[in-house]
């Protein structure tokens, strides 16, 4: 009989499990549901991480398992962000204007209505007409079809024209740069109809949810990141795993030689690169509801390197590694950065984290890249090694062989 999928891969329930008592310790603590322990913020903090988590395991996938160097994944991140936060913008200014302009005593017009939650979202740039990207806003299922559309659509155009060229290697990390740079100088001029560098802010405000408590809020996205990071986990595990897993980690082995044997490498690689913008975008969708603001910045294409340095660092290759990789990275980034990290006073200089933050990450890259190239995953591998049973006699008719069943006493 033919093992399971999750018998084939015990580290996938392991994984599950963690997440789910992670997530129940979590929701014991958090202010709306437990003892509050843990502050609103806090939980807010470990909702983004989660939403981090999982394009950390995109990203692996990507490069780690399918051998692209992406440095634009984070674009379809911001994506996904943007998507969501067109519906969120729209929808709360409506419901402001409206409150506002119900006592008038002649009741406004649609068009009026209209025109008033323009001024007010695109007053800050100077308009007051709503560009042609903002036809679907006022639906949040179409926003919703957005968050995945967008980012799958711009990953497969960009993708077949890149992988039918056989443009591999540093040339394909460097398109994905520059696609990411091009967005982002898009985005910050003020007539791309995103508000420019303004960006898009209230995300934390969901509209129809305005007597809740952000504590319930913060909780609830929590649930939702956790939810997302498990199925990603889940699919992903098995996108890599049996033969599709075997050709695609062929294809950062020796792709000359994926195609010799008869694979349609070109295929392969736009499957991936498009399923993990999709999951990318996603992942966007529920983190900057959570951060309450998203600015063309976020899709700069440093953030994308960042994210390449949080699977080192976990370590390629292994899901779980870009787990560890992306929640150690990113919450220790909030203890320096927030100012939970004591500054050290040398007599003559003072390190102030804020300041030496990314330094100290560049280090820990560099560090992991020479001494650990595995990262923090490879000591679970370590750990999780059977230790080689010793050959006692002769079990085989090959030197070497351990087959005991044949051995003598």
């Amino acid at each position: 009989m033919k093992p399971g999928f999750l018998s084939q891969n015990p580290s996938v329930l392991w994984f599950l499990a963690a997440l789910g008592l992670f997530t129940l310790g979590v929701t014991v603590l958090a202010e709306a549901t437990g003892t509050g322990a843990l502050s609103t913020s806090f939980v807010k903090t470990l909702g983004k991480t989660l939403c981090l988590c999982l394009i950390a395991i995109a990203m692996d996938v990507v490069w780690g398992y399918c051998g692209i160097l992406s440095l634009g994944h984070f674009a379809f991140f911001g994506i996904g962000g943007y998507a969501i936060g067109m519906w969120l913008m729209y929808a709360r200014t409506e419901a402001i204007v409206s409150e506002s302009m119900a006592a008038a005593v002649i009741p406004p017009t649609d068009q009026e209505v209209i025109d008033a939650i323009g001024t007010q979202i695109f007053g800050v740039v100077g308009s007051s007409e709503f560009p042609v990207i903002w036809a679907f806003s006022d639906s949040l299922f179409l926003q919703l079809l957005m968050v995945v559309l967008i980012p799958g659509l711009l990953a497969l155009v960009f993708g077949w024209l890149a992988f039918r060229s056989r443009v591999t290697g540093v040339y394909l990390s460097i398109l994905t740069q520059a696609m990411t740079l091009a967005l982002s100088l898009y985005l910050f001029q003020n007539d791309s109809g995103l508000r420019g560098n303004n960006g898009l802010s209230g995300l934390q405000n969901i509209p129809g949810f305005e007597d809740t408590p952000q504590s319930m809020i913060s909780i609830a996205f929590f649930w939702a990141s956790a939810l997302a990071l498990g199925l990603g986990y889940l699919l992903f595990a098995f996108v890599t795993s049996g033969k599709m897993g075997s050709v695609i980690r062929g294809i950062r082995d020796d792709e000359a030689r994926v195609r010799f044997l008869g694979y349609h490498v070109e295929s392969y690689k736009l499957f991936v690169f498009t399923l993990t913008a999709v999951i990318a975008g996603i992942a966007g969708a529920l983190y900057y509801p959570q951060a309450g603001i998203i600015n063309p910045a976020e899709i700069a294409p440093i953030a994308s390197i960042y994210l390449a340095v949080w699977v080192a660092i976990g370590g390629r290759g292994r899901l779980y590694g870009a787990v560890i990789g992306a929640a150690f990275v990113s919450l220790l980034s909030s203890w320096f950065t927030g100012g939970g990290a004591p500054n050290v006073n040398l007599g003559v200089y003072t390190i102030q984290w804020t300041d030496w933050w990314l330094v100290l990450l560049g280090l820990s890259f560099v560090a992991v890249t020479l001494f650990a190239p595995k990262g923090i995953g490879g000591l679970f591998d370590a750990i999780a090694v059977r230790r080689t049973p010793e050959r006692v006699g002769d079990y085989g008719p090959d030197k070497g062989a351990l087959r005991q069943e044949e051995g003598t006493e």
